[in-house]
């Protein structure tokens, strides 16, 4: 029977200790243990590597005779003891850091991706998932964790290639995402969430509200609030934003006009008057110059002025 991730790691630890021992002789065993499953042999020699960065800062450490200038001969024997006693504890704690990092949590090297206001970009990670960004979207990312993302601001796509041992987790805001499955979208606007999922599941806030999204269903939450909604949504609509495509089933004329100033990168107001007004069909986005011509769509008028564009009531 295959051990446990954090069981192998620690099995692997104890040879690389045991084997400091020049007295060690126990090969056979060890070789039965690496030939018993292919993770021991990788875990044991990945601690192994770390081990030579070991003996490089362990003689960087001052020697235990350094602690006293003139020993006293009567208690060499002690203080001998004593010095190896402190540095076998430094050699101990150094090397769970080092091998063990589970136990005291990874150590954070963060990284932001950001994409200004009407600007797309597609950061590919290490394992082959991807996370595809749509204009005035900032993202962080950790190298000692790449299977975690938070959103700050805007919306992305997460295409994650699924592993049931480390799920992807993503923060955004007060929402915790975990996947279990492969493709979803999610933006964050004002203390507004919402999720769609186009593949697999995700499972929403897990630990409080546990709520599962299935491919084709979306979730909107209010951060302020604590609420959500569970709605539906057609797969093949999802993240239209990467085709210049943006399908609606009642959203208010309000967001529509944050979406489109998000993908435009310019300023959309609506007046008002019929902010709150709802909104169902397709917009097939034009290039930048005939934005006005989603003012029919829309079914209301545009207005540019020096900052950009105001949708008013026809």
């Amino acid at each position: 029977m295959a051990q446990e991730p954090a069981m192998t790691e620690q099995t692997a630890l104890d040879w690389i200790i045991r084997q400091r021992d020049p007295g060690f002789d126990d090969w056979e065993a060890f070789v039965l243990w690496l030939e018993a499953d292919p993770a021991h042999a990788d875990a044991y020699h990945a601690m192994a590597t770390a081990d030579k960065g070991l003996d490089e800062l362990l003689t960087a450490l001052p020697a235990a005779q350094e602690l006293a200038a003139t020993p006293d001969p009567a208690h060499l024997n002690r203080r001998k003891w004593i010095g190896g006693a402190l540095a076998a504890s430094i050699v101990a704690v150094v090397a769970l850091y080092l091998y063990v990092p589970h136990l005291y949590g990874p150590r954070a090297d963060p990284w932001a991706v950001e994409t200004a206001p009407g600007v797309r970009r597609t950061v590919r990670l290490a394992d082959g998932s991807s996370i595809a960004l749509n204009g005035g979207t900032r993202i962080m990312l950790d190298r000692a964790n790449p299977r975690t993302a938070t959103l700050e601001r805007g919306e992305a796509m997460f295409t994650i290639g699924h592993d049931p041992d480390h799920p992807f987790k993503v923060q955004a805001g007060e929402t915790r995402l975990l996947d279990i499955g492969t493709a979803f979208n999610v933006l964050r606007d004002n203390g507004q969430i919402d999720i769609a999922v186009s593949e697999g599941a995700v499972l929403y806030n897990p630990g409080r509200e546990a709520v599962r999204i299935d491919a084709g269903h979306s979730l909107h939450a209010d951060d302020e609030a604590g609420t959500y909604t569970l709605g539906d949504v057609r797969s093949s609509t999802i993240a239209g934003w990467r085709q210049g495509r943006l399908v609606y089933d009642g959203q208010t004329l309000e967001r529509v006009a944050a979406d489109i100033s998000r993908y435009y990168g310019m300023r959309i107001a609506v007046t008002p008057a019929i902010a709150g007004q709802g909104f169902r069909g397709v917009l097939s986005l034009p290039p930048k110059e005939k934005i006005e011509t989603l003012a029919p769509v829309l079914n209301v008028d545009m207005r540019q002025d020096a900052t950009g564009w105001t949708l008013t009531p026809r």
